[in-house]
């Protein structure tokens, strides 16, 4: 269910929430000059402007951080793509980061009759059909973009974002939007609307052709990926004639072969105005001071004429139809019924039914199959764009099951759906659990921001006033409702996509074209982005914690309770910490799964669902390497009964043998699925290169002790759980004596504790010489990862590490991205940074990646080395990587039980107060030469394990020996089954 606003409510029973009297009317106002909308009782205080010129502003204030979410939407995706040119809404995404003809060059006057050159030399390759000329074409069209890109500055748009304190500079496409994210200092706002301004203003096209390579690799990438097969076969069944299945938005590789400069700029003319565009901003902003900003930067913007996409009107699926998609991960299936436009109350019927299907706890799928582990695992929800939506039911098989057979287990749920077998208070139940879900959302900027700019994607701008009241409107919903609307809706009107384990015969792989690595002038800036950097921000003062004051202490018997209080609402968060985790006991990971599906002697495993689900509460059993987190959440009026519940459960766990043995079947079926899963070989592979053949990942179960495993070993361990030493911690609003009482009833400690099984020690490689790692999958890319460890940890490092990182790996104007990806083009992801450990007794590590085309692999390795030998040194950047983080810092406000989370970080690491503080100051003193010093010390000329996952069809082994002895790992030592 898409975010919905939450209504000011009154918690008033388990089994009910009953909503206050509320009105939710559209008003008009004047603040500041500028005329807005509003709609009552809007718990977002949501305002709505449009500017002269069309521009629909958006912004919602909260005060709770000095940082401001935002997002610059534009109503244009693949739908709108041209028909000869599929992908360019997508790619022209990519390009508004590349400046304009103020930033992103060092001479436009000079670089500039080098693009049109480019952009004629694109128009006469695309009309050429003759292969030999179309490659002399491109040879052309590669030696004047290297001559042009020597005038070229890449990434100064991410170097701007980066000297404010920007986080989650990012921007994505689909079928109907654009939308350009960031997350801003409160204090930045007018030199962030000065850059949007300008980066819309006159978009340039520069360094194109390395750019569109970085899209092959993003649509190579994609033909590895079978869930975006199913997405794409799925929408082409659901829309055989609308754009949203006959248009992907990374396109076809035919048209992505064949780009056009011209085409891309009508396009940008066409959709990129002002009555088609939104700023969103939410956080800590002013009002007043926010629209009169955004209306000096963006107000010179004209308006058009925009025409959108009128899609057809699709005939009823004559269904059933069914497809079968071929690929090396794991067998799944999903069965899709298409709905109707947006704003319907078919789509709010969809939502509730999603709900009743599916809601983690008592729904339909949650009981029938996934409780009793009929299914490896079952979901249901909708998803709706503005001319149709979808309902979809998805289940992955258990061991010795086949696809029809858990298609069968779907439409026998539907079938209880519309015989309306299902107890009406769950409908309470749902409308409850949404309020809860979206009153913890609505603390976030992040979820603000995305709820309002969906509305304005799907023209629900001027329908705010009923998107606030539907969580009203669902609560008048009545099961008759429903099942009359199901038994309408539900027909053999449906799509069935099998994605079936086998070799995808109809995959054609986007060539390598030759690319002469370009220049990115990484350590110069234009005059623009100079005086930019040299404006001055208002100061905003860091706060650290003191974990003195900050956090309240107790005691309950001979456990520690950590406490801090929820001013804020209702809502409230326990956890227990126990220092023990899977490497002190190979069960506990199996436990915590186990009590999912065991009940005790007075309530079955589905009553006590059902019965977290109508407190609106929850609880989970989180097992890690060296710790176990069990965390109960909810409505404080709640508390007592939820943790009573759960004590209940563990205390009482009734051994099950039936759900072991469906445990132990489903457990076999998602090891086999592990074994193809790239990123799991990928991480398994990383785990071996760190620690050697004995490593965390294949430290588990063998098949034969877990073949021996009873039901009592499980149940055994969950019931003395309590009797071993952990932390309590807690956010909420009751005070601590109080909380403290109540603790004593719910929650028994023994008179001394249990102690902790040993856990196994796992020691970090020391890599002496270079080795080669291979995992066989069946890609077309190649990942490709470089690990190294590092000396022990030491927090007075720390800093050092965090500012090596900046500069060097991460994000968009890091040297690893503007090298590999923006002069080589040698990939679409990349990364390289030293990994800072969890804990004293462990060490820092490098890791680095590059994934490729298989064909480009050791031009990939042979970027990555050269940068880890040689550290390239542009000064500015490293200004910007040190600003970014102190700015991250001054805007950084830890709150709720995020202050605990701090404290017990700190403590693992052996430091007693917030070492951001002590960062602070040291980012402030470090230089550019202390970086140098520290990749020549730690990362330059030393030894690496290189570990890569591809196909040995596409990669010739021996020709991996150059890089040092080469071992190819079996699955079976990658997992340890």
């Amino acid at each position: 269910m898409r975010l919905k606003q939450l209504l000011v409510v009154a918690f008033l029973s388990a089994n009910s929430l009953a909503v206050m009297a509320q009105k939710y009317e559209w008003k008009t106002a004047t603040s500041g000059g500028y005329p807005y909308k509003y709609v009552t009782n809007d718990p977002m205080g949501a305002r709505f402007y449009t500017l002269k010129n069309g521009l629909t502003v958006i912004l919602s204030q909260n005060k709770k951080e000095p940082r401001i979410t935002t997002h610059i939407a534009v109503r244009t995706g693949s739908n709108t793509d041209p028909k000869n040119h599929t992908g360019l809404a997508h790619y022209l995404e990519h390009m508004l980061f590349k400046g304009t003809d103020k930033f992103g060059s060092l001479d436009w006057a000079k670089e500039k009759p080098l693009l049109d050159k480019i952009d004629a030399l694109y128009e006469q390759y695309n009309s050429t059909k003759d292969e030999a000329k179309r490659k002399e074409i491109y040879k052309e069209i590669d030696k004047v973009s290297g001559e042009a890109a020597k005038f070229a500055i890449a990434n100064e748009y991410d170097k701007m974002m980066k000297s404010i304190g920007s986080q989650r500079t990012n921007a994505h496409t689909w079928v109907e939007e654009t939308v350009y994210d960031e997350d801003i200092p409160a204090n930045a706002t007018e030199k962030f609307l000065m850059v949007q301004g300008e980066r819309f203003r006159n978009p340039i096209l520069r360094i194109f052709h390395t750019e569109l390579e970085a899209v092959y690799e993003e649509k190579n990438r994609s033909l590895d990926n079978d869930a975006w097969k199913i997405q794409e076969a799925s929408h082409e069944l659901l829309f055989p004639t609308h754009n949203y299945g006959q248009q992907t938005t990374i396109g076809t590789i035919e048209h992505l072969k064949n780009p056009s400069l011209k085409a891309i700029r009508e396009y940008y003319n066409k959709y990129y105005v002002p009555n088609n565009m939104a700023v969103v901003m939410a956080g800590d902003l002013e009002f007043d001071e926010t629209i009169k900003l955004v209306d000096k930067y963006m107000g010179y913007m004209k308006s058009k004429p925009v025409e959108g996409y009128k899609g057809p009107i699709e005939k009823p699926i004559a269904g059933p139809i069914v497809k079968d998609i071929y690929g090396p991960s794991a067998e799944t299936m999903r069965i899709y019924f298409r709905s109707g436009a947006e704003g319907t109350r078919e789509e709010m019927l969809l939502d509730i039914i999603g709900s009743i299907l599916s809601n983690g706890k008592a729904g339909l799928l949650d009981l029938n199959l996934n409780k009793q582990q009929k299914v490896l695992g079952a979901a249901a929800g909708s998803q709706q764009y503005k001319d149709y939506g979808f309902f979809q039911m998805l289940a992955s098989p258990k061991q010795g099951q086949s696809l029809e057979e858990v298609k069968d287990l779907l439409m026998q749920q539907l079938d209880i759906l519309k015989k309306g077998s299902f107890d009406e208070s769950l409908l309470k139940a749902i409308v409850a659990n949404y309020k809860l879900s979206e009153l913890q959302a609505l603390e976030n900027n992040a979820s603000r921001g995305s709820s309002l700019t969906d509305a304005f994607i799907k023209n629900r701008g001027n329908k705010w006033n009923a998107e606030v009241a539907e969580l009203d409107e669902m609560g008048k919903v009545t099961k008759k409702e429903i099942v009359d609307f199901a038994n309408k809706f539900f027909g053999n009107n449906y799509i069935v996509i099998y994605k079936r384990k086998g070799e995808d015969k109809e995959i054609v792989k986007v060539d390598k074209p030759p690319i002469t690595p370009v220049e990115t002038n990484a350590g110069k800036q234009s005059d623009y982005v100079k005086s930019f950097v040299e404006k001055p921000l208002p100061n905003v003062q860091p706060l650290f914690l003191d974990y003195a004051k900050d956090i309240q202490r107790a005691k309950l018997g001979n456990a520690d309770v950590l406490y801090v209080p929820n001013k804020e609402n209702s809502l409230f968060r326990l956890t227990y910490r126990f220092d023990q985790g899977n490497w002190n006991n190979k069960l506990l990971g199996m436990a915590a799964q186990y009590i999912q599906f065991v009940g005790t002697d007075k309530m079955s495993a589905e009553e006590i669902s059902k019965e977290f689900y109508n407190l609106a509460c929850s609880f989970n059993v989180f097992v890690q390497n060296e710790e176990t987190v069990v965390s109960i959440s909810g409505l404080q009026e709640n508390f007592d009964k939820a943790v009573n519940l759960f004590e209940h459960l563990v205390r009482n766990a009734k051994p099950d043998a039936a759900a072991l043995e469906g445990l132990k079947n489903r457990t076999e079926k998602a090891r086999a699925n592990n074994k193809l899963n790239k990123q799991a070989i990928a991480n398994a592979l990383r785990s071996y290169a760190t620690y050697g053949a004995v490593n965390p990942t294949n430290y588990v179960l063998s098949e034969q002790e877990l073949k021996n495993l009873k039901a009592e070993d499980l149940t055994n361990l969950l019931r003395n759980m309590m009797n071993y030493q952990h932390k309590i911690t807690y956010y909420g609003p009751t005070a601590l004596p109080a909380l403290t009482a109540q603790l004593q009833t719910v929650h028994k400690l023994p008179a001394s504790w249990s102690e902790n099984p040993n856990a196994v020690a796992f020691n970090r490689q020391q890599q002496t010489e270079n080795k080669v790692l291979f995992a066989d999958y069946d890609q077309v890319q190649a990942e490709i990862y470089w690990v190294k460890n590092l000396d022990a940890y030491d927090p007075k490092q720390e800093a050092l590490v965090n500012l090596f990182n900046g500069y060097f790996g991460g994000g968009m104007g890091s040297i690893v991205f503007q090298t590999i990806r923006e002069s080589k083009a040698l990939a679409y992801s990349t990364y390289a940074f030293v990994q800072n450990p969890g804990k004293k007794n462990d060490n820092f590590a490098v890791v680095a990646y590059v994934g490729s085309q298989a064909d480009k692999l050791h031009e990939a390795i042979a970027g990555m080395n050269e940068l880890l030998t040689d550290l390239p040194k542009a000064e500015q950047g490293f200004e910007n990587a040190k600003k970014s983080l102190m700015k991250d810092i001054e805007t950084d406000r830890i709150t709720k039980d995020g202050i605990i989370n701090s404290y017990l970080s700190a403590e693992k690491k052996g430091v007693t107060h917030d070492m951001r503080k002590d960062n602070y100051v040291q980012y402030a003193n470090l230089k550019m030469d202390d970086i140098n010093k520290y990749h020549q010390s730690s990362l330059s000329k030393k030894p690496y394990t290189y570990a890569i996952v591809a196909s040995d069809k596409r990669v010739n082994l021996d020709e991996l020996k150059k890089y040092g002895e080469v071992k190819k790992v079996s699955l079976e030592e990658l997992f340890g089954y």
